[in-house]
Formats: structure tokens, C-alpha cells, sequence
């Protein structure tokens, strides 16, 4: 019988990776939220054999690296899974030739190669971790990287920057067929290879510790950082366009709370959303660029991104510079108020939402087979509104705010790409077979089911305590994201933070005998 190892050095060694996810995960340069795996691989014993095994140790489909902990880890076993390559290509009897039915390979490793028992599903990068020997692996979406990874001639920048110490992989969809990609790359490229880019995706990188692992990503990440500031064009989204500046903050902000429920209105036409909004310098330069149109047109390209933003944002091509007559608002802005208050706003908004889903509808039946997924819902995750702000959608305030930031990551890598070369994103197919890729609708069908109120927003005055407190925890326990108002500052952060934080709730300071400072109230639930 072998002798097991240390379980302290095995806990050592995962603490280790955890720590590594978590500092990886804190910046969002580096990957986006629940973007990316890291891993490590360490000596275990079958405890129904008694013999010696090697574990993997990756983090779990869906988790987020920057709050990763142990219950989010997937344990497999390594020589099981090394050893499924055989069925991928041999197993006449099946049919296993490839591409084509990469996605049968997933089951085995889920099924018949995690050790013990399973507190995390397996990723589909799982066997892009197995294949490469080293010890100890990272994958991430670093915007730096994704730059290059989506520009025209992404494959010569990289061998520019890097040398021979980071492999170009051309655009394949993560799973079995990109994993054995990168293996026969590492082999190929020897010991001088650090990490790869890969194609309209992200970056691999590698080591023997923990330590070393995460400098490594780092450094390539910084590396091309400095490649694409010493080498990029200065102005790489063009010049300003005059009419879509940034508006002076109180206007725009004002502005974007009138326009809130109106836009959130033509975006819950499928569902209810919640709404997020971004005045932030990074969006507010990129809308008001001359290449913007045009390059927002082209969509994302990492899985992660167009997954959480949709193919492309809706972008209004009308400058929003109307103010509302003065006394014709009332305090609580609604749909029918921003249709008289902006009317050529709305009425060009309608115009771009309809052609939108019926846009979306077209991508749809382009590219779905009869084994394909039904259609998840026409309406745009997305809305840019230049001199104003983004505003992002979700089913509740923690899917609104990431996809907006996750448009943030995509700005970032337009950026980037169009300074050093052309943007030029993986094909609209690619997309499309990501989106609707079995393994991701397998990935949405674990996930809880809709509270009763998901989708809703609730202002409750008088908050903070009592009868007030009591109904805003009710209606953030149904699912709702809650403002929770109350002259009691203090009491009411302290109520959010205990009925889930930001996601779930907001506290408020609010005299509700003073009417202007209701009208506040409101706008700022509205965005």
C-alpha cells in the first residue's frame, strides 16, 4: 500500500492556489468576475486500491476566482483523464474523430474521472489544466492579452513581444480539441515556453510553484501592457465626435435617471431586468469616439464577455442633449414622463430596440440546428447612450452590474487591439456556438431557480428599523434589489449589508418631509 502524503502539505498547497485565485481574481485587468481557472496538481492515494494517484485541483465551473474558497474546488483524477484522450480519437466503435464530437468528452471527465466526493462541478477548461505537465496552472482574461488575442495580426504581435516564451493557439472554443492544442504546443515549444496566448480568448501560463505560477501570468500580463503603451497608436478610437461628449456629471446623471425606467422598460420585454449605470470616464471617452459605432457593432470576442453583454450593445446614434421642460417632471420619473420629457430620444430608442431583437432573431435562426437550445430572450444586455452613460441589464442588480463591467473589459481590449493593429473578433458563428453551446445551457440549468421578485426594484422609506426594515428584508429574501431609505444613515448601510450587500440591497439617507429630497430618493433608485 502506498504511503499517502502529508495531508498538511496538501492543505498548504491548496491554501496556496486559493490565495494565488484570490489575488488573481481582485483585479479586473487580470479576469473578470467568474472568468478564468487556476490549478495545481498533487500526489493522493485511491482510498478503495491503496495506490498512489495524481489529483487535480481546479476551480469549479461558474466560481469566481476572486472569492474562490475550498468548497469551490473540483477534485479529479489526473491519470483518468490523461488517459480519456484515447477515446477521443480512436474509439472507432463511437465514432470519436475529433472536433465534431469534442463535446462527448466532457461527460467521461465529469462523470468517471472526479475523485471523491464533489462540492464543485468541473470546468470545461478542466482538461486545458490536465494536459499541460506542469504543476501548477493559470488561466485568465487579462484585457492586455485579449488584445492581442483579437487584433488582425495577433499571432505576429505576440511573437513581437514575447519571442518564443509565449505560443500563439489559433481561436478554438474551449474544451477538449483546444486542450489538446495547447499540449502539443507546450511539448513543441520546450522548457523556454512560459504560457499562450490564445486566440480571441485569454491567456495560459504555467510553473512549478504557486508563487512562481502567479508571477509568471503576471509578468506576461505586464509585458504586454507595456508592449501595446510604448508601441500602440495614440488615439486608437479616432477623434471626438461633436453631440456625443460627455455631458457635466449633475445633467447626465439626471438625465440617465429619467431615461432609466424607460430603457429598462424596452428591456424587459422577455423578462424582468434590473438595471445598472456607468458614467465612468473609460465608457464615456470610448461613446464618444468616431470609431465607437462601428466597433460596438463587432461585439465581444472572450467567451466570458459575450456570454454576460450579448452579441453586441444597443448603441443610440442620437445626441442626448434634450432637457426636460422645467416643471414638467414629476418627482418619480416613469416610462410615459421620459417619452413626452426626450421625445426623439424614445421615440429613436424604440427604433433601435425593435430593430435589435429582430437582429438577434436573425443571428438566431443563422446559426441554430435542431439540437440547439431555444432562443434565451431578443433584448440587449447592453445600452449606450453617449455624453450620458452605460446602462446594463440583468435578471438582478450582481448580473446587471458585472455585465456592465464586463463591457468595461471589452472597451479595454477594443482599445488595445485597434491601437496596436485591427479588433477583429472571432466570427459571428464562433459566437453563437459559445452562447449556445450545450455545455453552457448545462451550466445555466444549475443554477437556483428565480425567486418570486427577481427582476424588481423596491424603495421602502423607514428602513432602517421596524415595520420598514422587516418589509425591505422580505422583499431582498423574494429576490428584489431593495433601497432601503431611511433618516437613519448608518442604520440603513448596516440593514443592507445584512440583508446581502450591494447586490441585494442599498442603504439611504432620506427625509421623507422633504420633497426634493424624495425626488433624490427616487432617481437614485432608478439607477
Amino acid at each position: 500500500m502506498a504511503i499517502a502524503p502529508s495531508p498538511s502539505s496538501i492543505d498548504a498547497e491548496v491554501e496556496a492556489l486559493l490565495a494565488r485565485s484570490n489575488a488573481l481574481g481582485a483585479d479586473p485587468r487580470v479576469t473578470n468576475y467568474a472568468g478564468g481557472n487556476t490549478s495545481v496538481k498533487l500526489p493522493g492515494v485511491d482510498p478503495a486500491t491503496g495506490e498512489p494517484v495524481t489529483l487535480l485541483y481546479i476551480k469549479g465551473s461558474g466560481g469566481d476566482l476572486g472569492t474562490l474558497t475550498r468548497p469551490g474546488l473540483a477534485v479529479l483524477n489526473l491519470d483518468r483523464i490523461l488517459a480519456s484522450r484515447g477515446r477521443y480519437r480512436s474509439d472507432k466503435a463511437r465514432d470519436f474523430v475529433g472536433v465534431a464530437h469534442e463535446d462527448e468528452m466532457f461527460p467521461l471527465l465529469e462523470g468517471h474521472c472526479c475523485f471523491g466526493p464533489q462540492t464543485a462541478a468541473p470546468s470545461i477548461d478542466t482538461a486545458s489544466h490536465a494536459f499541460i505537465p506542469a504543476r501548477h496552472v493559470d488561466h485568465v482574461h487579462p484585457d492586455a492579452i485579449i488584445a492581442f488575442a483579437t487584433a488582425a495580426d495577433g499571432e505576429r504581435l505576440t511573437r513581437e513581444c514575447f519571442g518564443g516564451e509565449v505560443a500563439w493557439i489559433p481561436w478554438q472554443r474551449p474544451g477538449f480539441e483546444l486542450a489538446m492544442m495547447m499540449e502539443a504546443a507546450y511539448l513543441e515549444g520546450g522548457v523556454g515556453v512560459k504560457g499562450m496566448v490564445l486566440g480571441g480568448h485569454g491567456l495560459s501560463a504555467w510553473a512549478d510553484t504557486s508563487g512562481d505560477c502567479q508571477r509568471t501570468t503576471l509578468d506576461i500580463i505586464a509585458r504586454a501592457e507595456r508592449f501595446i503603451a510604448e508601441r500602440g497608436r495614440p488615439e486608437p478610437f479616432g477623434p471626438v465626435v461633436p453631440g456625443r461628449q460627455p455631458l457635466p456629471r449633475a445633467e447626465r446623471r439626471r438625465i440617465a435617471a429619467d431615461l432609466a425606467p424607460f430603457i429598462r422598460g424596452l428591456c424587459s420585454t422577455d423578462r424582468h431586468v434590473v438595471g445598472h449605470f456607468d458614467d465612468s470616464g473609460v465608457v464615456l471617452d470610448f461613446m464618444a469616439r468616431e470609431k465607437a459605432p462601428a466597433l460596438s457593432r463587432k461585439g465581444t470576442s472572450c467567451p466570458d464577455h459575450f456570454l454576460r453583454t450579448k452579441i453586441r450593445p444597443l448603441f443610440l446614434d442620437v445626441p442626448v442633449t434634450q432637457s426636460p421642460p422645467v416643471g414638467a417632471q414629476p418627482a418619480a420619473p416613469s416610462l410615459a414622463d421620459a417619452s413626452a420629457a426626450y421625445p426623439t430620444i424614445a421615440a429613436r430608442l424604440r427604433e433601435l430596440f425593435a430593430e435589435y431583437r429582430d437582429e438577434y432573431a436573425a443571428y438566431y435562426a443563422r446559426h441554430a440546428t435542431p439540437d440547439s437550445p431555444p432562443m434565451r430572450g431578443a433584448d440587449p444586455a447592453i445600452v449606450l447612450a453617449p455624453g450620458v452613460g452605460m446602462f446594463s441589464l440583468g435578471a438582478g442588480a450582481q448580473t446587471a452590474r458585472v455585465a456592465g463591467e464586463f463591457y468595461v473589459n471589452a472597451i479595454n481590449v477594443m482599445r488595445g487591439a485597434e491601437a496596436l493593429s485591427t479588433y477583429e473578433p472571432i466570427p459571428e458563428s464562433e459566437k453563437f456556438r459559445v452562447e449556445y453551446w450545450s455545455l453552457e445551457e448545462a451550466k445555466l440549468r444549475r443554477l437556483p431557480p428565480p425567486k418570486p421578485l427577481t427582476g424588481k426594484v423596491a424603495l421602502v422609506t423607514g428602513a432602517a428599523s421596524g415595520i420598514g426594515r422587516a418589509i425591505a428584508e422580505r422583499f431582498a429574501a423574494e429576490g428584489a434589489a431593495v433601497v432601503i431609505a431611511d433618516l437613519d444613515a448608518a442604520g440603513a448601510a448596516k440593514a443592507a449589508d445584512e440583508f446581502g450587500g450591494r447586490d441585494r440591497a442599498t442603504g439611504l439617507l432620506v427625509d421623507v418631509g422633504d420633497e426634493n429630497a424624495v425626488d433624490e430618493a427616487l432617481r437614485f433608485a432608478c439607477l
